[in-house]
């Protein structure tokens, strides 16, 4: 795994955002932080130019964080890890972040997309295949008409040589793209978003099984499923062959293993100040 930016210490926060508040989870430092405060990052990081990754994380990503110390790293230097999974929810107020809300994928995908269509930022779609980018633009910009895409590209079912990386990273550049969408799963896309920070100046945003949902090819849980924590099952439901391993083996692996992290934490409770968010 070859990852930029994030050399170093395998648990290391982005050096840049030290004040990010967040909990730690199995490793992981997920932001603590509501859907309206990722849109101010958002806006502040789009007028300033610079050059971002938010990673949303659901109990898979922290799992194969776990595992994988490399990828623990691409979670913790990025600029927000927000808590995609009710479970990391549940864990943030279990760890004092008592007001945490969920901030996941498809959610943030549409809530980018309004500011993106109010404030005239182009966007950029990153993976599916070229049917499904087809199909998500066009429901996007039925949606948001004053939406801008600014180009999609769908890459290919294996790694791209350095040449052929090097082409599409400058072609996402030069297409003045401000917020660019990564949906190609996790991990590759976190990994993607890390190895690409810095070469592309725009904020990238990896939004999971985002593009399938918003373009039409899977259907969303409802929302009561969602609120419950148990989107999990809707998914294991639709695609068992799959998603079994995920959802069988990491959901119970991660519960043991948190109960674990907070009845052998040095300090129970709190800490100062993260009481709230």
């Amino acid at each position: 795994m070859t990852v930029a930016r994030v050399q170093g210490s395998e648990g290391a926060a982005n050096p840049h955002h030290e004040d990010r508040r967040a909990g730690d989870i199995l490793g992981c430092r997920i932001s603590a932080i509501s859907r309206r405060d990722v849109l101010e990052r958002v806006r502040v990081w789009v007028a300033e130019g610079s050059s971002r990754y938010i990673v949303v994380c659901n109990v898979h990503s922290v799992m194969t964080a776990w595992r994988d110390p490399q990828f623990r790293a691409v979670i913790n230097g990025a600029d927000l890890a927000t808590p995609d999974g009710m479970p990391l929810v549940w864990g943030l107020r279990l760890l004092g972040f008592r007001r945490q809300e969920r901030v996941c994928g498809p959610d943030l995908m549409l809530d980018l997309c309004r500011l993106a269509a109010a404030e005239g930022y182009p966007v950029f779609l990153y993976g599916g295949t070229e049917e499904t980018l087809e199909k998500l633009q066009a429901r996007l910009e039925g949606m948001l008409p004053a939406l801008s895409v600014a180009g999609r590209f769908a890459p290919p079912f294996r790694p791209l040589s350095r040449q052929e990386d090097e082409a599409v990273t400058a072609m996402i550049a030069a297409s003045g793209a401000r917020i660019v969408f990564v949906g190609i799963g996790c991990p590759k896309q976190e990994v993607w978003m890390a190895a690409h920070s810095g070469t592309i100046p725009a904020v990238m945003v990896g939004v999971g099984a985002a593009f399938d949902f918003h373009g039409g090819r899977l259907r969303r849980a409802p929302s009561w499923m969602q609120r419950s924590g148990l989107e999990w099952l809707f998914r294991l439901l639709a695609e068992p062959r799959r998603l079994w391993r995920r959802y069988l083996v990491n959901n119970p692996l991660f519960v043991a293993l948190f109960l674990h992290q907070l009845l052998t934490r040095p300090e129970r409770g709190a800490s100062k100040g993260h009481t709230s968010i």
